[in-house]
């Protein structure tokens, strides 16, 4: 990492630091308005004081509990980041820094720097084995990269536990290339100082570099899934989809690329170019299979998932595909009805938690609402956009599905596969020509929501018409 060993800059001589520790104070206390701090930051303390409840005067990390095994080419990833840590530690001990690497759920594998500052490391135990996950030690550089995408630094009063303030640190995931899921975190942290201009490039480099074994081995699963395809199709007349472990359409044929809405008989070899069904009840069987072939290579499972175009019930059949062990996918079969009952879409668990707030985000301001002041919320490409008093805003929660569960309790209904309502804030109802309805909001906008015929009666019934 070039200019990596220039002098540090100590933290206090940015005066924004007197500004963002007077948000953090009022924010411990119960407050909710924290000007001149960070989006992702803002968003990151809420998450720990409501989501979390992590105590900001927490004074060390804690231990990491035991963790399941994990696939072997994470092992591969782990490795690369170990040279990339290796490469730069000793330019960073010599600005009082150290270089760490952490898996997915925020346990510190091994770290690089001087012996002074792994033992000031030490005292707060920013240290092999322990753990800091945002969940176990708040807002910092490597829990919070694990709920972000790309460097992530956080500096002094931006953490949310004070015995951390003295630290400035970045920290990037390397994830998974199908699932997007975090793999591992390497980081960078200074005691009493600002990090080298250099470290986030750097550390997004180091990312791109470990995911490349992982790109060759997601390509090399979707032919393989492909392949698996192929030979299930010669010895079946049913409709047939290759879908990957996120749910992602790696190939159908005809019938199922109708189902499914996607194109027929076009493989996707590629992770960055599969398709997205955007069907949440085959994603949520896709997922299920998953684990459950984690525990049982032969289990196969059934549902009934809603299809294109016609939203009418489809049965369907998953099968786990593995290569060498691995799991690589699933094949569904339409109009099959294999194997144990997958739990429905149709009766989530709901978490026992109400939300205090809804988070969203508007330019460098984070938002809190009462669920109340939202009127609709829309799934759109990969965000979740809320319809409120305040206009149209993007919502800090990326799935729909869990913004679903969490407001259920609140009034909301699920109408649309991409929409959820305020049953409160429904100011009309509209039949179309065929029975379709739609739903008018009292949020002064006039747009039209769709209800799914799949969800009208669960519409009628909540409103009573």
């Amino acid at each position: 990492m070039r200019d990596v060993s220039r002098p540090a800059e100590p933290m206090s001589a940015d005066p924004g630091d007197c500004a963002v520790l007077a948000a953090w104070e009022r924010f411990v206390r119960g407050e909710d308005r924290v000007p001149g701090v960070r989006p992702l930051v803002a968003v990151s303390w809420h998450r720990c004081r409501e989501q979390y409840r992590v105590d900001p005067h927490l004074a060390e990390a804690p231990v990491a509990v035991a963790q399941p095994s994990h696939p072997p080419e994470h092992d591969v990833v782990f490795a690369e980041l170990g040279f990339r840590a290796a490469t730069v530690a000793h330019d960073v001990g010599g600005i009082g820094g150290v270089v760490t690497v952490t898996d997915a759920c925020g346990r510190i594998l091994a770290e690089w720097g001087d012996q002074a500052t792994l033992a000031r490391a030490y005292e707060s135990r920013l240290a092999p084995w322990f753990c800091w996950s945002e969940s176990a030690a708040g807002t910092n550089g490597m829990g919070t990269a694990l709920e972000a995408h790309g460097p992530v630094p956080i500096s002094g009063p931006e953490h949310w536990c004070q015995a951390f303030h003295h630290w400035g640190c970045a920290g990037i995931a390397v994830r998974d290339v199908v699932t997007r899921e975090p793999i591992a975190v390497l980081g960078i942290c200074c005691w009493h100082s600002r990090l080298p201009a250099a470290a986030a490039s750097w550390l997004a480099h180091a990312a791109v570099m470990a995911q490349h074994p992982l790109k060759r081995r997601a390509r090399d699963s979707g032919a393989e899934l492909v392949a698996a395809y192929t030979r299930a199709r010669s010895h079946s007349r049913a409709p047939l989809a290759a879908l990957d472990t996120a749910g992602r359409v790696v190939i159908a044929d005809d019938l199922a690329g109708v189902l499914l809405g996607v194109p027929a008989s076009t493989p996707a070899i590629d992770p960055t170019l599969r398709w997205n069904p955007g069907l949440p009840e085959l994603i949520a069987a896709s997922r299920h299979a998953t684990g459950q072939a984690a525990h049982d290579p032969a289990w196969v499972g059934s549902t009934q998932i809603y299809g294109h175009p016609c939203d009418e019930p489809t049965s369907i059949s998953i099968r786990p595909v593995f290569s060498s062990g691995h799991l690589i996918g699933n094949l569904v079969s339409f109009g099959a009805s294999d194997g144990a009952r997958v739990p429905g879409a149709e009766d989530p668990v709901r978490p026992a938690v109400r939300p205090r707030r809804l988070v969203a985000v508007h330019g460098n301001r984070m938002v809190l609402l009462r669920p109340a002041e939202v009127s609709s919320a829309e799934s759109r490409d990969n965000d979740v956009w809320l319809r409120t008093d305040q206009g149209r805003l993007r919502a800090a929660c990326p799935s729909l599905d869990k913004l679903d569960g969490e407001l259920a309790d609140d009034g909301f209904l699920r109408v649309h596969r991409r929409y959820v309502v305020n049953l409160g804030r429904v100011r009309e109802v509209e039949r179309g020509l065929r029975g379709e309805l739609s739903l008018v909001m009292d949020d002064g906008t006039k747009e039209m929501v769709p209800v799914s015929r799949r969800n009208a009666a669960a519409v009628r019934r909540a409103l009573g018409i």
